[in-house]
């Protein structure tokens, strides 16, 4: 009963067999392997925009820092929310690989940004002529850090602020492939169309190894991108690994398919968990991912039980046996039904 992360899941067999495959002989490096040509055209393909940049990287932080990086100047701020993952979670990484560019916190009643929100963070930036950070881009992250998922005219709305300030639009797709299965649209519906510049799009929670891609709508940004890559030490000289991996996740669907069986795993957890009395949720668990609330005493009774999660508030030991724990649930593509069910017969007591 692992519900930690999706990035503890494990790896999906048709990747390990694509890895096997391209573990024969040899091929080219730093990113001239055919695997790597493949793999430009099938996400060109998926996002329907034929002259994208599309570079891979081994890790989400390195996905969204050099992205950010190109799209920022160091004496300029990222708009971001304030639990954005390139705030809380990635050690002032976004601003060392810009040389400096600071984040701009855009207050969200739990995970998302409101458009009224967005408008008055950007406005009160830029103000100060040479004293003060001048405006640069805006990020968002879909799915969001608490599980929620933008619709496509939330989206819209943000996108629509930053462009009334002519800013470039990064998404933060670590789980792009759940929001797509969430919201039943295509990849293109998602970014470019609706004005992004530049996504990071995840495959390490979602059954990849340990790889992410990055893809600029815009190809100017390929020479810079590929030097900040390298200056970065993220430029892999056995690239065709991580193209192995991008290749088998994007073939036949499974990026989307795996998405959706997570998806579908937390629904079966999340409407076992609305039975229990006491438990709640911070917000509707859109993708494979939930924020709960739940009594010590439940708690107490999983990890007995032997499951795995993260308590996000709060103590295990306590007097009050029914003091609400906030914890956070992940659902990856592997978990089985017959793991939710045990979770949820554990909680229920």
């Amino acid at each position: 009963m692992f519900f930690a992360s999706d990035n503890a899941g494990p790896v999906h067999p048709e990747v390990l067999t694509a890895l096997s495959r391209a573990n024969v002989g040899y091929a080219m490096p730093y990113g001239a392997d055919d695997a790597m040509t493949r793999v430009r055209t099938q996400l060109r393909e998926i996002f329907e925009a034929p002259n994208a940049m599309v570079h891979l990287v081994s890790t989400g932080t390195a996905a969204n820092s050099l992205a950010l990086a190109c799209m920022c100047q160091p004496y300029e701020t990222v708009f971001c929310s304030a639990v954005a993952h390139i705030h809380e979670d990635e050690c002032s990484a976004p601003e060392f690989y810009s040389g400096g560019a600071k984040l701009t916190i855009v207050p969200c009643a739990v995970d998302k940004m409101t458009p009224d929100d967005l408008r008055a963070s950007i406005a009160a930036e830029g103000t100060r002529g040479v004293h003060g950070p001048q405006r640069g881009a805006v990020s968002i992250t879909q799915v969001c850090e608490k599980g929620s998922v933008h619709s496509l005219e939330e989206l819209k709305a943000l996108i629509a602020v930053a462009k009334e300030f002519d800013l470039p639009v990064h998404l933060d797709g670590a789980r792009f492939a759940n929001a797509v299965a969430t919201l039943g649209c295509s990849a293109a519906e998602m970014s470019w169309k609706l004005g992004v510049d530049a996504v990071s799009f995840g495959g390490t929670k979602n059954g990849l190894m340990s790889v992410e891609a990055v893809i600029f709508f815009d190809p100017q940004k390929t020479w810079e991108f590929e030097l900040r890559r390298k200056r970065g030490a993220h430029l892999f000289s056995k690239t065709r690994y991580l193209a192995a991996q991008m290749e088998a996740y994007l073939t036949d669907g499974l990026w989307l398919s795996s998405a959706q069986r997570a998806n579908n795993n937390m629904a079966r957890l999340s409407n076992g968990l609305r039975q229990i009395d006491g438990v709640s949720f911070l917000s509707e668990p859109d993708a494979n991912m939930v924020f709960a609330m739940m009594p010590r005493a439940v708690h107490k009774r999983l990890h007995e039980g032997g499951a795995v999660y993260y308590l996000m508030q709060g103590e295990l030991e306590g007097d009050d046996p029914s003091e609400p724990l906030l914890c956070r649930l992940v659902c990856d593509w592997s978990i089985s039904d017959a793991q939710i069910d045990q979770f949820i017969g554990l909680a229920t007591g």
